[in-house]
Order: C-alpha cells, then structure tokens, then sequence
C-alpha cells in the first residue's frame, strides 16, 4: 500500500451483481418497485436463477462500499497506484474468487474473511427504463465479525489508512466492527465518512444509524434516503434545513465539522457543513445516454473520495463525484473497463 499518503479502507458486503433488463411484470412478480434497495425474503430467493435463466443476466463485482471503493482507485490510478483496500466476507466458492479477482484487478487490495459454510452473497439488479431496484442476498456477507480486525494484516490495513468509508448496509452485519474502525479514526483524527444507503436501514435500524452517524466526519445520501431520516426524526421537509440540522447533531470528533452531502439524481446536490448549505448543479444528460442508473450513488461517493485523499476543497469533490457517477450511469452497472480521462480543475 502507499506509504507517502496513507490509503482509503472500506468496509462492507461485497456482493455478486446479477444485473438484467427487466420488463415490468418481474417487478410485479417480486412485488419490488423500481429505485427501491431491499434486502431478500423467501419469496425473493428463486429471483437470482430466474435472471440467469430467462433474462440474459450479467455478472459484476458489487456491494456499495466495495463499487465506491473501486470507483475512487479508478480515478486515482493516473497518479497512485494501490492506494485503496476493501475489507468484507466472501464465502469459499466461485462466486467468492470472482469478486477478488475483479476488485483486484481494478487496483483494490482485499482482505476478505473467507466463510467456508456460506456462499458469497449476491445482488439481483432488475433494471428497467435506465432505472433500477436491488434485492440483495447477503449470505457470507452477513457473516462478518470483529474477530477479523484482530488479524495482523487487518490491525495494519486500519492503522495505516487515512481516510475511511463504510455504507449503511453494513449495519445491519456488525456494528460492532464499525465502532472498532471508527473509533481508530476518531483516536487518530482521520476522516470517517457514512452513507445511510437506503430508507430501510433508516426506518428499521434506528440504534445502529445513530451510533454510526456519531461518528460520521462526512455523511452521504440521497434524497428519499435523508427524507425517511427527516420523517423518523421530525426534522421536517426542507432537505435544506434538514442537512444543516443533521450536520449540526451531535458528533464525537469535535476537531471535524460535519459535511453532509444529499445527491438528488440529475437535481443539486446539497452540501450542509458548519451552518451554511450550498447547492452544486448537475450537468444535464440526455436520457438516451442513460444506461443503467445502478451505481450513481456508490460512484458519486468514489469520486467524492478521490478528491478527499488529495485534500481538494468540498465544490472540487463535489465537481469529481458528478463526473464519475455521469460516467457510470452511462455503463452498465460500476463497469470501469476504460481509463479514467477525469481532470481536476
């Protein structure tokens, strides 16, 4: 790993995409709606073989943290080299190797713990009209624990890192591991930075958001996403003010303001810190570029990161998130098969 700058470490479910154009009878069929993120129940299980099998699915290596994380070492490879890790639980199989294999070849360092009962999980991405839903089967990646920290490769991969990045999905696995990582960055007055992830994580993980977003240096959503935060905790509907309210909560690095950041698809973005919110324009694109939104989010937040590492100014990482997620939404899924030409004003 780089020595001179540290590295960015993320921490999450890395998951196996099963990615399929859709007609509207599969959502009907699953009962999902589309831009929904959900995690899979019995009835959603025969989902996975049935895009294999019927809808000409393809395979990318996936999970939130571990898509942001590919997608900040892609925008950092022109300057450094191997300066991103990923910590997550895979099973022993197929799918298990595949993920390494593409994370790795996209520059990140993994240190997966290997479960050896489970499979690896997967994701299935149902993508109709440009837009799309997930239903994630964790498996494995619901069997991560803290006992993983404790390894010497873990301890050095935590102790080394600069810059932290953990998604929200996380926290419905182990809480625990977070606090471990945060607490580090906290001791050390490194940058721990949170993504709330989906409006399910808000509505039925309550104890565990707010335990996260005490640490939360930086905080990511979208707006549905901070609109079920605004609702649970009564902060009303301006997501303006609702920012600056969040921001302004209580936080246990009192040396780092709180930026929050409120993506809005092709609308502002929101950016609360310190009292005062600013809005950034999205460049228009015109829909028949669109090719498949899955991924903004996670991408968005790569390039967010990418700037931090070099210590930009929040409208420069801004600037670099808006062109990596208007990259990805026009590839299918987080495909970055062709050099990053991003160039920081």
């Amino acid at each position: 790993m780089s020595e001179s700058k540290g590295f960015i470490l993320g921490m999450g479910n890395p998951l196996l995409d099963i990615s399929a154009d859709v007609g509207q009878d599969v959502l009907d069929k699953y009962n999902v709606k589309l831009d929904d993120a959900i995690l899979a129940e019995e009835a959603h299980m025969p989902i996975y073989e049935d895009l294999i099998n019927n809808h000409n699915a393809g395979f990318i290596a996936g999970g939130a943290t571990q898509n942001s994380i590919r997608i900040a070492q892609w925008m950092l490879k022109s300057c450094c080299e191997d300066v991103t890790a990923f910590m997550g639980c895979v099973g022993e199989d197929a799918y298990g190797k595949t993920l390494k294999e593409c994370a790795e070849k996209d520059g990140v360092k993994t240190h997966y713990m290997i479960d050896k009962t489970t499979p690896t999980g997967s994701c299935a991405v149902l993508v109709k009209d440009g837009e799309r839903s997930l239903i994630a089967n964790l498996a494995a990646a619901n069997n991560f624990k803290e006992s993983h920290l404790e390894s010497a490769e873990s301890r050095e991969l935590i102790e080394k890192a600069t810059l932290y990045y953990i998604a929200g999905f996380f926290l419905t696995v182990s809480v625990d591991s977070l606090v471990i990582v945060a607490e580090h960055a906290l001791a050390n007055d490194k940058p721990f930075c949170l993504n709330l992830s989906a409006p399910f994580i808000i509505d039925f993980f309550g104890d565990q958001v707010a335990t996260a977003l005490s640490y939360a240096d930086y905080l990511f959503c979208n707006e549905s996403e901070a609109a079920a935060y605004a609702k649970k905790h009564d902060l009303g509907e301006d997501l303006k003010e609702v920012a600056l309210k969040i921001a302004a909560s209580e936080k246990k690095n009192a040396n780092r303001p709180r930026v929050v950041v409120f993506t809005q698809g092709s609308t502002s973005t929101i950016v609360a810190t310190e009292g005062v919110v600013t809005e950034y324009a999205v460049e228009a694109l015109s829909k028949d570029m669109i090719v498949d939104t899955n991924g903004a989010g996670d991408a968005f937040v790569g390039g967010f990161l990418s700037g931090l590492y070099h210590g930009k100014t929040i409208e420069e990482c801004v600037t670099a998130g808006h062109w990596s997620a208007r990259y990805i939404i026009q590839q299918p899924g987080t495909t970055i098969d062709q050099p990053c030409t991003y160039k920081a004003a």
